[in-house]
């Protein structure tokens, strides 16, 4: 693979030289001021690529991005893909680097998936100097009055290491206030939800002001804004609020920028990143994280609704070897022949695809090719996507790059040229955040109910005294069911949703519910994929 100097990556999308900060050959940063000459540019379309309920057979989200990216250039489309920055604790854990595989990679990938141009660095040391002035004001005599047992900021390192879960600090003599603490993965604080909802640099001071941070021995929140650290925070993340522009191994340009997670924060890349596509042009290609449940509901109901998108249709991603294993089929199996299976199996993508039917928007199924597909496996699911009036395409990708996704390029433009999008949100910001729950527990997930803890009542009472429950929801829960609990998988149904806590990212501007065993610091496989580099 010969990759093209950046500048040449840039000058496809029409940006000119005098827009780039270069990191190299091949790797850039685009300069805020380019919004200002194209913002009055016509918006292009904005598609969304989404997934079945993954699983370990695979499904291939990314890879497919990338793919119809390259797939719609071998049909003479201009298009633009925006996808999320890796972390590292993935890169080094169980999951692996998030750039693409095979002949559908963004490029260079080691590069992304690693230090890339220090965005990751700089939020970990934004939020890492958050919880230093909390920790020294409390130490030099504590004017705001923070109870050291409620402070809410957490600690963040962007690596998988369980054992900073819950830490006790100040041990020792004249080293602070002795409490305990916690850090989190770099990618599921709420700085890095608030670059990626931000959009713009103005928009991103304001809403870190607004940050919760603590509360005071007498229950007032403390904010962000009251510890006088905004100005060293913008300093310190001043150029990762600009977007990064890297390429296809094809040749394609695409943004990567911010990359929360989807089943602990809300999974999709930088605001700002979408918006400057969407100027530059007219086809922009977006994923959400993990499957539809997850990335897209919040894609849609969180993103869409904070940026003012209006998005034009949605791919669906799945694979056969996928559903069968949704379909009961055991996973040292899948490479052999279940037509039952895989008809029971399919009951999870036709779920997927009416849930993103009620947002309005076109859907287009992508099945990922594997060489152990059979011939009748292929023409079984055929015939129920077509049954079901979906319209299908299946690619190799991984394999053949752009030329292995040219059927799916066809089937979105035409999808493009024919269907309109008829974008809408699933729920009201004005009804109660119950009722807001509800509407995704049932509409969703198709469970029964919702239960909720104790801690997650007395959490939601003090988000409505605050005047803050008019935000969006932003469910954490497991991504491998539809339900909170892991082991359930295809379609449950007649289960109830249990919220163990509920929190505010004020500042972000949404309500998190913590579902289930969800941690926001990932610990590392017996056997980490570091071991193996």
């Amino acid at each position: 693979m010969r990759l093209e100097n950046i500048e040449k990556i840039a000058k496809k999308i029409n940006i000119s030289d005098s827009y780039l900060e270069k990191y190299g050959n091949y790797k850039a940063k685009i300069s805020d001021k380019i919004y200002e000459k194209i913002k009055n540019n016509e918006n292009g379309k904005l598609i969304l690529v989404t997934a079945i309920t993954p699983t370990k057979a695979g499904e291939g989200k990314t890879t497919t991005s990338i793919a119809l990216t390259d797939g719609l250039k071998k049909l003479g489309k201009e298009a633009l893909l925006c996808l999320r920055e890796p972390s590292m604790g993935p890169t080094f854990g169980l999951k692996g680097g998030a750039a693409g595989g095979g002949k559908a990679t963004i490029e260079p990938s080691e590069d992304i998936n690693l230090h890339f141009t220090g965005d990751m660095h700089a939020l970990t040391s934004s939020i890492n100097l958050i919880s230093a002035i909390i920790d020294n004001h409390i130490y030099q005599g504590n004017e705001l009055k923070i109870d050291p047992n409620r402070v809410l900021w957490k600690r963040a390192l962007d690596m998988n290491d369980r054992e900073l879960r819950n830490v006790i600090i100040g041990l020792g003599e004249k080293n602070g206030i002795q409490r305990e603490d916690h850090f989190q993965i770099t990618v599921a604080s709420e700085l890095m939800a608030i670059l990626c909802i931000s959009k713009d640099e103005e928009d991103f001071r304001n809403r870190i002001e607004e940050i919760i941070v603590a509360y005071d021995i007498d229950n007032n929140a403390v904010y962000l804004k009251e510890l006088h650290i905004t100005n060293a925070i913008m300093k310190l993340m001043k150029e990762a609020l600009k977007p990064n522009l890297v390429q296809t191994g094809e040749g394609n340009p695409c943004f990567v920028h911010g990359g929360p997670f989807a089943n602990i924060a809300h999974g999709c890349s930088s605001l700002i990143a979408t918006k400057l596509a969407l100027k530059l042009s007219p086809i922009v290609i977006t994923e959400a994280g993990f499957a539809s449940d997850l990335g897209a509901e919040k894609f849609f109901d969180i993103k869409c609704r904070i940026g003012d998108l209006k998005p034009d249709m949605a791919v669906l991603v799945a694979t056969i070897r996928a559903l069968k294993l949704h379909g009961g089929e055991q996973f040292e199996n899948l490479s052999n022949e279940n037509l039952d299976a895989l008809k029971e199996g399919f009951k999870n993508l036709e779920q997927h695809y009416f849930n993103l039917r009620k947002f309005g928007v076109p859907v287009v199924v992508a099945i990922n090719h594997f060489e152990s597909d059979t011939k009748e496996e292929i023409n079984l699911l055929t015939t129920l996507c077509r049954k079901d009036g979906f319209s299908v395409a299946f690619l190799d990708g991984y394999l053949k790059g752009g030329d292995g996704s040219i059927e799916l390029a066809k089937k979105v433009i035409e999808t493009l040229d024919t269907k309109k999008s008829n974008f809408k949100f699933l729920y009201d910001l004005n009804l109660p955040v119950e009722e807001k729950i509800e509407r995704i527990v049932k509409e969703i997930y198709h469970g029964r109910g919702v239960n909720y803890s104790e801690k997650a009542l007395k959490a939601l009472d003090e988000i409505k005294k605050l005047g803050r429950d008019n935000l969006p929801i932003c469910m954490a829960k497991t991504p491998s069911s539809f339900s909170d609990n892991p082991l359930l998988l295809n379609t449950p149904r007649d289960f109830d949703i249990t919220i163990n806590d509920i929190t505010l990212s004020n500042g972000a501007g949404f309500i998190v519910c913590l579902c289930g065993s969800i941690l926001t610091m990932p610990g590392l496989p017996k056997v980490p994929l570091a071991t193996k580099m």
